[in-house]
């Protein structure tokens, strides 16, 4: 019996395949585990349970209504993360004996797994046009064949299509080794987000006007505001101290970005 048989079917895969689970953590820092939880079954179970758990106790939702519907609007876009799950499961090299990985932070979420690229594949290659080329074909062609997944590479595409069409910074798709990490990061440029910060209503009013212009100049920050030269100077050197905005240019034809690329 092949591997990915156990792992596809059999309800108890770490019974033959160590490390054959997903575990889950919520951390306020990189040292301050809060809570975490195990997800163990056959490989179709954890999907679906580790999904449902995601969004059930680690994802937080916005609540808005419709006329009389509720309508939760999740931080995250469920299918992408559920993309990412079934390509750290499809790439995912079970020889290794450690499970994947998945930690959820208020900020934003990683998950590992131990696998490698392709031979002489890298980072830029997978986020261009590039074949199906997954560690584990046998079960991924198996996800194929239960429509979970599609088999022609667009994976990683898609993920970045939809966390942009959801308002999401680019994900991170960092390989080093044998580690395989995907980063998703929430929006830091929203209202709520930003009174959190402790950021006055000028500097919010002025990190709105970038977000939805692309940049902003000290004399539009001044006419936004209505406020003088020297209030706006200071209060973009906050926030570039606080690595929200970045500065670009000299002298008259300097003008202030977001810092993060998006």
């Amino acid at each position: 019996m092949k591997r990915a048989a156990i792992l596809l079917f059999h309800p108890k895969p770490e019974k033959f395949i160590t490390g054959a689970y997903i575990k889950i953590g919520f951390f306020e820092t990189n040292t301050d585990l809060r809570f975490h939880d195990e997800v163990r079954g056959n490989l179709f179970e954890q999907i679906e349970k580790t999904t449902e758990l995601l969004f059930t106790k680690y994802i937080k939702a916005m609540i808005s209504y419709e006329h009389i519907y509720r309508v939760e609007t999740f931080e995250y876009p469920k299918e992408v993360v559920r993309e990412a799950l079934l390509n750290a499961i499809s790439h995912k090299d079970y020889a290794s004996g450690y499970p994947i990985q998945i930690s959820v932070y208020s900020d934003k979420i990683m998950i590992w797994n131990e696998g490698t690229l392709p031979e002489n594949w890298t980072v830029e290659r997978l986020l261009s046009k590039h074949p199906s080329k997954p560690y584990n074909p046998d079960i991924a062609n198996v996800f194929f064949r239960s429509g979970y997944v599609e088999a022609w590479g667009r994976g990683i595409e898609k993920i970045t299509t939809q966390c942009v069409e959801a308002g999401l910074p680019v994900p991170l798709f960092n390989v080093e080794g044998n580690d395989f990490w995907t980063i998703f990061r929430k929006d830091r440029y929203n209202e709520q987000s930003l009174k959190e910060l402790g950021l006055n209503e000028r500097q919010i009013k002025a990190v709105l006007y970038v977000k939805d212009r692309g940049k902003i100049t000290n004399g539009e920050y001044q006419t936004i505001n209505e406020t003088t030269t020297k209030t706006s100077f200071r209060d973009l050197e906050e926030l570039l101290i606080l690595n929200i905005l970045k500065k670009v240019g000299e002298n008259k034809g300097t003008y202030y970005e977001l810092f993060d690329v998006r």
